[in-house]
């Protein structure tokens, strides 16, 4: 099963996405987030969302969902420690929203879809109107 990882400079943010998307797929249990700081306050680090990565790995990819800029910054350094370090994670930034992205993505993960389609429909989401 695809994993899924929600990069926020807020843990509040993340949490609360995580929540959101959980009650659409309410068995899926790879949905992990790498909200702020260690201590809590706001910002991202790269190591937390390396780990995040790992966590939410079961062999079969993960999705990365983030908020603002340096979240991507610090996700894709994150991907590249993970290299560094000899891990082999098809880990993959999604160019979504995060609430809608993550809501699509773990729905279509919880179905089994492989990272290639989970991410896709993260990315579909954008285009899809409120109103």
């Amino acid at each position: 099963m695809v994993g899924i990882v929600i990069v926020s400079h807020s843990w509040k943010i993340a949490e609360g996405v995580c929540d959101v998307a959980s009650e659409m797929a309410q068995d899926f249990e790879k949905i992990i987030t790498a909200g702020g700081l260690e201590d809590g306050s706001i910002g991202t680090d790269a190591q937390r969302i390396a780990d995040a990565i790992v966590e939410a790995d079961t062999g079969d990819g993960v999705v990365i969902l983030a908020d603002i800029g340096s979240s991507i910054m610090s996700a894709e350094a994150a991907i590249e420690l993970l290299e560094d370090e000899g891990h082999e994670i098809n880990a993959v930034i999604a160019d979504a929203p995060i609430v809608e992205g993550t809501v699509c993505a773990v729905v279509e993960a919880a179905a089994g879809g492989s990272v290639d389609s989970v991410l896709a429909s993260a990315e579909e989401s954008k285009d899809a109107s409120k109103l």
